[in-house]
């Protein structure tokens, strides 16, 4: 799957206002009309960052009941740009037919539920993660920020990087960094575009951890920086 929190989900719908009386309803009562168009595109939004089928609920939140909002004639709900539909978030309504525009948001909490990897018993920082420690159950993937883990193997083997309670989503976030390999060690270098890829061999200059930035010497003596990404595996973006 893809990430909630990292991805921006761009969507809209123009949805004609009720045909007699027109104008948009203040508060509650346009919240209320717009709710089946508002959690339709919520859920649109939502699945696509999914790699799989999941249950998605939508929970509209309600308008600044100070807004004073002019009669509107078309009302267009919109996701806004780099605004997932995703956990604690906010959706949007603007008026783009009428004698007076406006554009107003409102609070929105985005459920995903499926099923991934949960602790069994609370876990110290620094435990070293065993198939007793892990289960599967169904969550909301979405409640807290990180990337959920769907299978235990994705687990195994790796240290906390804080206490976790039982029943918690393990998250890619809830692990130490690994160290991939030390620095002057020989590395693989690969360097990929759209329809290419390259491999070499080259030295490192600095300690390769999960993620971080690296330099690296290739056998043309050049230095290239890129990331850490496996056992002495070095991703360089050209």
């Amino acid at each position: 799957m893809v990430a909630a929190g990292a991805v921006a989900v761009q969507a809209q719908a123009v949805v004609p206002a009720p045909t007699s009386p027109a104008p948009a309803k203040p508060g509650d009562a346009l919240v209320t009309l717009m709710a089946p168009q508002l959690e339709k595109l919520a859920r649109e939004g939502a699945a696509q960052v999914l790699s799989q089928p999941a249950r998605i609920e939508v929970q509209v939140g309600q308008l600044d009941p100070r807004l004073k909002l002019a009669p509107c004639d078309k009302i267009e709900p919109y996701l806004p740009a780099h605004q997932a539909a995703w956990g604690r978030t906010r959706i949007g309504l603007r008026c783009v037919q009428g004698t007076r525009l406006w554009n107003v948001s409102l609070p929105m909490t985005v459920q995903v539920w499926m099923k991934a990897v949960v602790t069994t018993a609370a876990l110290p920082m620094g435990t070293t993660l065993e198939a007793r420690h892990l289960t599967l159950a169904e969550v909301d993937i979405a409640a807290e920020p990180g990337v959920a883990l769907l299978k235990p193997s994705q687990a195994l083997g790796r240290s906390l990087a804080r206490a976790l309670p039982a029943g918690d989503t393990l998250r890619q976030s809830d692990f130490k960094a690994r160290q991939w390999f030390a620095a002057g060690e020989n590395v693989k270098v690969i360097a990929s575009g759209p329809g290419w890829r390259v491999v070499t061999e080259g030295q490192a200059l600095s300690a390769g951890i999960e993620g971080m930035p690296v330099k690296v010497k290739v056998e043309s003596g050049r230095l290239l920086q890129g990331r850490a990404v496996a056992d002495r595996e070095v991703e360089v973006m050209l």
